[in-house]
């Protein structure tokens, strides 16, 4: 049976399919996908380490999932069990469990079971999946082309890494092409395998620009139509298969729409449509509506959700716009497609170049107040006079409108505990802006009219109470912290880093932006490079506690960087000031950027930072002394040849450019107030061994006696005391210049 068995596989494989035949079988083979499986990337790594941990394969058709499962199967020392979950049930599930268990408790050998079209498996099937996923019996790889987070067991997702995989771009169809014209063995390098009077194949470029664009990132779909153009034309006389534009038009006639009305497509399709519309985007909202019509979307499903957007988001801003819509829709009814797509773009028209408001949002504030507040009264002026009115007083005091001056009259109408609060705030835009000031003014006079009706002047107090003197301390002292998590939120939005990059931290100190960027491209591999030898030992002590596969490479400098990496993003909080040249530094980090790479530096500038002596009430020291204890600290901003003072923004502007990088750049100042310790006040003045202080610094102007007087001032006047700080920052979001 194994020899038939073997002689069956061999004419099965040879009477595959041509993008069967072509599947990649090692990493260097595959195309593609280079952001999850390039080199220094985690997957690509894993790969080649046999370090796999459970995996899910996301993506659209055609794009390498199966085929990266099986380069995985050809490369991994551990037993390889593949299903379908088509095909498959529970009691497949238990065989491979079962020869797992035997594999693990005969040889050792770990097993990996791949599992085709995850997605289709039932709840029953992946809960019999789940506790030998858990408890490492297999190591599961699914392949789905619906959103795992949605179509898979929580339980699967939380225990595996989920991989989302791209439509190949044209360089990568092109190179799937190129390879299968050229492979004897498997493809169409040895043409007389098609054909024994053929000798060549020749593909015109305008066909090969066909069959790349109509196969819309699917290299199944292009290799399938290549082979249908291959295999039914003839050799001419010359014995040459010649592929011409009107062959590859017959071979692939229409687009494949990747679009399930009940998968992730169709979700995601009418979500960027409503996010077009919301937008104003006219253009992209036609597109996306276009792409769902001859995708063969339910129009009155689209109408439905138009309806919805024009009371969420334009709503009083334009209140004919759900009058316009619901027409459209009623006309849809009436004349059916296909001329039922003139009111369908005019709904969608109208809604992109409407007015935009969302207030009609303030009814869910009223929900959320009903849902956490107790459950007020009706006042007693609001209630039903025609019941109650004479035992109970309802109704009295209720002044009605209508009796009024453009009826209207100042009334509170909100329960006691809810007077002054807000649910409703009108827009600026179209039809509201004309609501906006009227709804103004009657609120100030209901206000006013609460104020004069209250009993107490307490209940008209706005202030919180005054904290206790350790939360002030605290509040203060925890500003710093605070500030650097802003500065390194602020990085990363300027970065943009996506799950797949590699990111390279030029200044890792004690990790702000490493465990960020860590977690933020879980996909991609972080570098973080430290200059201290304390700095380097605390980071790898605390990377311990990670997975291996995810710790960052740590270096004590950029040329122990052991292979050449080139960087998706680079990242630096102060990591030019104590280089001294700056302008070198920058032509080696521009060498580190992928040509679509961003450098993001935020650098303090000392030249521009708050002078101490400016905390100094001038009435406490005489003027000369004050005017040379200015002339000191200024001095030390101007020393040229200290390297974290001698420049400023045009200076660093320059060397970007000299580096051949293209440079945005943002100086942004900032006044906190700071707690200054005694602690503080110590180390300015406390001489250090390994650095100048501030005491230092001052000594060359002032004399040991008055140094010591301006100490006492601070020690005082200042310490345990809250201070206006000012600081500057500089930040700096470049690319490489060959880029604009």
């Amino acid at each position: 049976m194994e020899l038939f068995d073997h002689h069956r596989q061999v004419i099965t494989a040879a009477e595959a399919p041509l993008a069967a035949r072509m599947r990649p079988q090692t990493l260097e083979e595959f195309v593609g996908q280079a952001a999850i499986i390039g080199q220094g990337r985690l997957l690509r790594r894993a790969i080649q380490a046999d370090q796999l941990t459970s995996l899910i394969f996301y993506g659209p058709p055609g794009t390498g999932k199966t085929t990266l499962a099986r380069i995985i199967a050809n490369t991994t020392k551990a037993h390889f069990i593949a299903i379908n979950a088509v095909l498959a049930g529970v009691k497949e599930i238990r065989e491979a469990i079962s020869t797992a268990q035997e594999k693990r408790g005969l040889y050792n050998q770990r097993t990996i079971l791949f599992v085709d079209e995850v997605h289709r498996f039932n709840k029953s099937q992946q809960d019999a999946l789940l506790p030998w996923v858990e408890n490492g019996t297999v190591t599961l790889i699914g392949a789905t082309t619906e959103n795992p987070y949605f179509e898979v067991n929580k339980a699967l997702v939380s225990r595996s890494r989920i991989f989302q995989l791209k439509p190949l771009n044209e360089d990568d169809l092109r190179q799937v092409v190129a390879q299968t014209l050229r492979d004897a063995e498997r493809g169409y390098g040895d043409p007389s395998r098609v054909s024994q009077s053929a000798r060549s194949i020749q593909l015109d470029a305008d066909a090969l620009d066909h069959l790349v664009n109509v196969a819309n990132g699917d290299a199944r779909a292009l290799l399938n139509a290549l082979e249908l153009a291959v295999e039914t034309t003839p050799p001419n006389a010359a014995g040459t298969i010649h592929i011409t534009l009107s062959v590859a038009e017959e071979s692939i006639q229409q687009r494949a729409v990747l679009y399930d009305k009940e998968g992730d497509a169709h979700f995601d399709t009418i979500s960027a449509f409503i996010k077009s519309l919301r937008g104003s985007d006219p253009d992209a909202a036609l597109y996306w509506l276009a792409r769902m019509v001859y995708a063969g979307e339910d129009p009155r499903f689209i109408f439905r959700r138009m309806l919805i957007l024009a009371g969420e988001d334009v709503g009083l801003a334009d209140p004919n716009a759900v009058v316009i819509v619901h027409a459209c829709a009623e006309t849809f009814d009436r004349i059916g497609m296909p001329e039922g797509r003139y009111p369908l773009a005019q709904a969608a028209l109208y809604l992109a170049n409407a007015p935009k408001s969302n207030s009609v949002m303030g009814f869910f504030d009223a929900l959320s107040a009903v849902e956490q507040e107790r459950e007020s009264e009706v006042p007693t002026h609001l209630r039903d006079a025609n019941r109650d009115k004479e035992g109970f007083g309802h109704g009295a005091g209720y002044l009605y409108p209508h009796s009024y001056r453009e009826h209207w009259v100042a009334q509170q109408y909100l329960p006691g505990s809810l007077q002054g609060q807000v649910f409703y705030q009108p827009s600026d835009r179209g039809f509201e802006a004309t609501i906006l000031t009227k709804v103004t003014r009657q609120r100030e006079a209901q206000l006013a009219a609460l104020v004069e009706s209250a009993d107490t002047p307490e209940g008209l107090t706005t202030s919180p109470i005054n904290s206790s003197l350790d939360r002030w301390l605290q509040r203060t002292l925890s500003q710093v912290g605070e500030k650097l998590g802003q500065v390194r939120d602020r990085i990363f939005e300027l970065a943009v880093p996506q799950r797949h990059h590699l990111i390279l931290d030029l200044n890792a100190g004690s990790g702000l932006l490493t465990w960020e960027a860590i977690r933020q491209v879980p996909e991609g591999g972080v570098y973080a490079c430290v200059q201290t030898e304390k700095d380097y030992s605390a980071l790898i002590e605390q990377a311990q506690t990670l997975d291996e596969l995810v710790r960052p490479v740590i270096v004590r400098s950029l040329s122990e960087l052991s292979e050449p990496l080139l960087f998706d993003r680079i990242l630096g909080r102060n990591a030019l000031q104590s280089v001294s040249d700056k302008a070198a530094a920058l032509s080696q980090i521009a060498q580190l950027s992928q040509p679509q790479g961003v450098l993001v530096l935020v650098e303090s500038v000392p030249r521009h930072a708050q002078r101490l002596y400016r905390l100094l009430n001038p009435a406490w020291l005489d003027s000369d002394l004050l005017d040379r204890l200015t002339q000191a600290e200024e001095a030390i901003y101007a020393d040229a040849s200290d390297p974290r003072v001698n420049w400023d923004t045009d200076d660093l502007q320059r060397w970007f450019e000299q580096a051949g990088l293209k440079v945005e750049m943002q100086s942004t100042r900032s006044l906190t107030e700071i707690y200054l310790t005694a602690d503080l006040c110590d180390r300015w003045f406390t001489p250090c061994p390994s650095s100048p202080t501030y005491a230092d610094r001052l000594s060359r102007f002032l004399s040991p006696t008055e140094i010591s007087q301006i100490q006492t001032l601070f020690t005082q006047r200042l310490c345990h005391q809250t201070v206006p700080w000012e600081s500057t920052l500089l930040w700096s979001r470049a690319h490489l210049s060959s880029l604009s």
